[in-house]
């Protein structure tokens, strides 16, 4: 073992690279595209550091070419999660009782390895994959992932750090242990530095792990598995298992051994596996750890006193950057009478100018929604919104399937502030957008506060300070991520830690001390150095 008492090296936000014309970046991120492109690969499962094949296929394709096919995946069931159970245990062993510091080390080498050699490779998988802008893949696939990798170590020796008192005579102490069993991780398509922190924030904290991504992102998965794998992770700690989401969840739900769950998705799938744990409960023999961060109906809040160009462009890469699909995107807005007709004219120039089209030309700042189920459900809204009496589709609204899954950038105005199109995740470039009366103001903000269901985002735009501190504090609880003047995405590692409550989650902060101490289970110890001899006390004399 180590002799020594080491530090983590002082974490820092990785620099988000231009890739502009002429830089290295772009250089050697359009030659790995390229590379991606060429041939489909054939993807296997990892249990316990072995390549599984069984034959059941899936299918990558590109969203925004979706006749194009990137790859083909294996599909675990029944049989290959309870293996990986098995492989899990197993590794926990030796995993558990590595130095926090040797942990630390894979994550930490992992994060230099995507800062230089394997940054154009995860980039052009999210981009390829995902249909992720290349801004969008850099300040996800790279710099969050390399974010969650240097910061969780830093967090991990805090929580460390926190030792309890000890008076005279008396060590007492405290030690963060691994929750007993493994942790299930089911990562979404979205966020590629999400699906790199599910499964790594538990196997920081020395807990062994089974990992379903989602179908339509085990691409930029697959190659995190190999950085991850190129930076040390031993066999068996993070067990890779690509399928069906009822056939894996449900058969890692099922098992004896699950110790805790770290989930990003919908509210429907995770309320789902939160009844069957607690039906599943004698069967454990401890209460598992659910952590879920789930849906989002985000709102911007604009005062009447707002700068009216900061509000826009806000709107504007709030609702559509990567296509809306953004737990975080700005989903629903709130609007003064007295702006309205300058901020719409405003919008229309902004999403004019927006570039559409395939997302590996650096130009392009608008790409495709994922996949054929997510257009349906996209074009479905926009179907009612055009339906609906009191709801006018004011920019965009068209969809075309022909060659990728394209939803224009779209704006409806609703003289309904419950609208559906107000209340129910859309999950697509869809911003609905309620013109309130100057005088109703105080109307409009108990309408933002108690309309959704969910509390994950929110921006309020006003340049008076009292509005500002009123508007904050009544909305405290509408939105885990409160955001003044500013659009409500792009949280960052170590600067906002991410999370909400009611429908959106159990608001466990990822990147924060907050989420990596929901992976260990403290023991107390407590060390008399001179113990009594005698039964009695004085007061018995």
């Amino acid at each position: 073992m180590s002799n020594g008492s080491f530090s983590i090296p002082p974490p820092r936000n990785e620099p988000i690279l231009s890739h502009a014309p002429g830089t290295p970046e772009r250089a050697a991120l359009l030659a790995r595209l390229a590379e991606l492109a060429r041939a489909p690969i054939e993807i296997p499962l990892v249990i316990g550091g072995r390549e599984v094949r069984t034959g059941r296929l899936g299918e990558i394709r590109c969203p925004h070419r979706h006749g194009q096919v990137l790859a083909r995946f294996h599909q675990a069931g029944p049989a290959e999660v309870q293996l990986a159970a098995e492989a899990a245990v197993a590794a926990r062993r030796e995993w558990s009782t590595l130095p926090p510091s040797e942990r630390a080390s894979v994550l930490l080498k992992a994060a230099d390895l995507l800062a230089g050699p394997w940054r154009a490779t995860l980039n052009a998988a999210t981009i390829l994959g995902q249909s992720k802008s290349v801004q969008q893949a850099e300040i996800d696939s790279a710099c969050e992932t390399i974010d969650f990798w240097r910061w969780n170590p830093h967090f991990m020796a805090r929580l460390l750090a926190d030792q309890p008192i000890s008076p005279p005579g008396v060590w007492n102490r405290t030690e963060c242990r691994p929750l007993e069993g493994f942790v299930l991780a089911v990562s979404p398509f979205n966020f590629t530095s999400i699906a790199a922190n599910l499964p790594t924030a538990p196997a920081l904290m020395g807990n062994a792990v089974l990992w379903k991504p989602a179908s339509t992102a085990v691409l930029s998965g697959w190659h995190l598995l190999q950085l991850l794998t190129a930076a040390g992770l031993p066999p068996g700690v993070i067990n890779f298992l690509p399928g069906p989401g009822a056939a894996v969840g449900d058969a890692a739900l099922a098992s004896p051994h699950l110790g805790g769950l770290h989930f990003t998705g919908s509210t429907g799938v995770f309320n789902g596996m939160w009844r069957t744990v607690a039906a599943n409960l004698e069967r454990y023999g401890r209460y598992p750890r659910l952590v879920g961060e789930t849906g989002g109906k985000d709102f911007v809040f604009v005062h009447p006193s707002a700068d009216l160009e900061a509000a826009a462009a806000a709107l504007v890469r709030g609702a559509f950057e990567y296509q809306g699909q953004k737990c975080s995107a700005a989903s629903r807005a709130y609007v003064p009478r007295s702006l309205w007709p300058r901020l719409e004219e405003r919008l229309a120039a902004l999403v004019g100018a927006l570039t559409v089209g395939e997302v590996e030309d650096p130009k392009v700042f608008f790409g495709a929604v994922i996949d054929q189920a997510a257009f349906k459900r996209i074009q479905g809204y926009l179907d009612l919104a055009r339906a609906t009496p009191g709801h006018r589709v004011r920019l965009g609204g068209g969809a075309d399937a022909s060659r990728g899954w394209f939803i224009q950038p779209t704006v409806v105005v609703t003289d309904d502030p419950r609208s559906r199109l107000m209340q129910e995740e859309i999950f697509g470039p869809v911003l609905t957008v309620w013109v309130y009366e100057d005088a109703r103001l105080d109307e409009a903000v108990d309408l933002c506060e108690s309309t959704s269901p969910y509390a994950l985002t929110g921006a309020v735009f006003a340049r008076d300070r009292a509005a500002v501190a009123g508007l904050s504090r009544r909305l405290v609880d509408a939105a885990g991520n409160f955001y003044v003047n500013d659009k409500p995405t792009g949280a960052v590692v170590g600067q906002q830690p991410f999370g909400g409550a009611r429908g959106s989650g159990t608001n466990d902060k990822a990147g924060s001390m907050a989420n990596l101490m929901r992976w260990t289970s403290l023991r107390t110890v407590k060390e008399t150095f001179d113990p009594p001899h005698q039964v009695g006390y004085p007061h018995q004399g």
